[in-house]
């Protein structure tokens, strides 16, 4: 059977050689190596940021100079493609940030969810930043009705617990996550990222920590574990590099 993986980041790029341009992060280049492919085929989805066009070609370019076959599933304003064949056809799916909200509303709507669910179970490398992180968990925080973070509950559950993203760079994320946490409005596990941070899962167990750069485990940005244990919520600290 083929080995179930799922990147969910806050980061993912980096800046690239002249303004408005972007290259591969080390652990989105690390995940296409281990796609196994000489040339991985990457299919990308911006659903979050509704399909936006200047995101795409930001992506490709990326993803084109790193070696890749790039496509993409676009919902607006019709599915570009049958979502099965696509995902399935794929090494490697990357999702962009925007309204997880959003997204998962559509997705439900076109069967993504449900293509998203086979393609990880035939090998299919998923991963995102933001609302592409968001959407692989049972829920988290979210900006996705406004300003004032609220709680997303619906997400796709492929990995049964919380997420946090931007925990680092977004006030209100920390605080919110463990109220809601407290409350059991999310599971008594969390996942969180600060920018440019990504963990790994394999099957659903959270393996390893990642990031764009060459980080040091003991300083910088890092992931966290998020428990709940009774009336309190412990959170630990997991550096670059460091597994789980």
């Amino acid at each position: 059977m083929s080995t179930r993986r799922i990147l969910a980041t806050s980061g993912g790029l980096v800046a690239g050689p002249v303004q408005r341009s972007a290259r591969l992060g080390k652990m989105l280049l690390d995940a296409l190596s281990l796609t196994g492919a000489t040339r991985p085929r990457v299919c990308l989805l911006e659903t979050a940021s509704g399909d936006d066009a200047a995101m795409y070609a930001l992506l490709y370019e990326a993803f084109n100079v790193a070696g890749c076959d790039v496509s993409e599933l676009k919902l607006f304003p019709q599915p570009s493609a049958n979502p099965e064949e696509r995902l399935l056809g794929a090494d490697l799916v990357w999702v962009g940030g925007g309204s997880v909200a959003n997204l998962l509303a559509l997705w439900r709507l076109h069967g993504v969810d449900i293509a998203m669910r086979a393609a990880w179970e035939h090998g299919v490398i998923l991963g995102g930043v933001s609302a592409g992180s968001l959407c692989w968990h049972v829920g988290g925080t979210t900006d996705s009705f406004g300003p004032t973070l609220r709680p997303v509950t619906d997400g796709l559950g492929i990995l049964p617990y919380a997420n946090g993203v931007h925990y680092d760079s977004e006030a209100q994320r920390r605080p919110l996550l463990h109220q809601l946490m407290a409350e059991k409005t999310l599971p008594g596990v969390a996942y969180a990222t600060d920018d440019h941070v990504g963990i790994w899962y394999e099957g659903t167990d959270a393996t390893r920590v990642v990031a764009d750069l060459n980080y040091a485990a003991f300083i910088g940005p890092a992931a966290y574990v998020v428990t709940r244990d009774g009336d309190e919520i412990v959170e630990r600290r997991v550096g670059v590099g460091e597994n789980f």
